[in-house]
């Protein structure tokens, strides 16, 4: 494929031409795409239908796009907003349309056609009929401001396609699954969590949950009451404030995860949040044993106010 792009002057990124780089890596919108096309993906990946341009022999005829380039707007409207915490609200959008997406993407929330963020999304398709994001007010969010004190139940909102990697794959049931949250990381984690009970993973599930204040930590209730309902499931919150109450453990997230959970040999861990904590929870993973290619990992990356986009969810 990649040779009959690029003698028909279609302009692909691409280095290695061998299948390694993965610098011409592509997405499958319709077609059957081969795992001969898929070498060295993640599973995340491949459940999204991206190959490599290089490695594919085509057999059929196939609809592609290069990553990220989306279908455009879409057109939502604000169907609740409701508190979680002083900080923290829990926004649900309605679509009269067809919205494919994994449960821990993210998508980006127009405040205007100047102005985005990426928020992640803690529903979970087969669960939840409307979309729900996690959204923390920051002193200088120009968006998180908007949704907190200007947004109403029935406003019309332009959200892009859902992207990430960072999501559930039932590919192996009976794998540990490791998950680290800090702030607002709980809501794509939230989302994952409920995606493979939903989904009948039956392999050990450990949720931490990080914040510097009791009264930061929210949907500490429902995440409690999960877990009573699921043997296999167990959520942790922990607090590296002075303050911690009882039912949390004191400490930051990781290091109460890792010092809990010292050989993660097989596991597959999944870091959102914070980016050092990301950063960090990273090289640790790696070093108590996951491969690279089990951990799964989402920096919540802060805009300058002058900033159009975020970098990252």
């Amino acid at each position: 494929m990649l040779d009959c792009l690029t003698a028909h002057g279609v302009s692909i990124p691409s280095s290695c031409h061998a299948g390694i780089c993965q610098t011409c890596l592509m997405q499958a919108i319709s077609g059957n795409i081969p795992a001969t096309a898929q070498p060295g993906l993640k599973n995340t990946l491949v459940a999204q239908n991206y190959f490599l341009a290089c490695s594919f022999h085509p057999q059929e005829d196939v609809q592609i796009r290069l990553p990220m380039t989306g279908l455009g707007k879409l057109s939502a409207t604000v169907a609740e907003i409701d508190f979680l915490n002083t900080q923290i609200v829990r926004l649900k959008l309605a679509l009269n349309t067809k919205f494919n997406y994994k449960a821990g993407q993210f998508i980006n929330l127009f405040k205007d056609n100047a102005t985005s963020r990426a928020y992640s999304l803690a529903s979970v398709p087969g669960i939840d009929d409307q979309l729900q994001f996690h959204i923390r007010k920051l002193p200088d969010g120009l968006v998180s401001h908007w949704v907190h004190h200007d947004l109403k139940v029935g406003d019309n909102v332009d959200i892009s396609d859902a992207s990430g990697d960072c999501f559930y794959v039932p590919d192996m049931p009976d794998q540990k699954l490791l998950l680290i949250a800090t702030g607002t990381g709980l809501a794509p984690l939230y989302g994952i969590v409920r995606d493979a009970l939903f989904q009948g993973h039956s392999g050990t599930i450990k949720l931490y949950h990080g914040s510097n204040s009791p009264d930061l930590v929210y949907l500490s209730e429902e995440l409690k009451s999960l877990a009573l309902q699921f043997d296999h499931f167990n959520y942790t919150p922990c607090i590296s404030g002075k303050t911690v109450p009882q039912g949390f453990a004191a400490g930051r997230a990781q290091e109460v995860a890792f010092k809990e959970n010292q050989d993660l040999s097989g596991w597959r861990v999944f870091l959102c949040g914070h980016p050092k904590m990301v950063s960090t929870g990273k090289k640790l993973a790696f070093l108590a044993g996951a491969s690279t290619g089990n951990i799964y990992a989402d920096p919540f990356v802060l805009v300058p106010r002058s900033a159009s986009k975020t970098i990252s969810a």
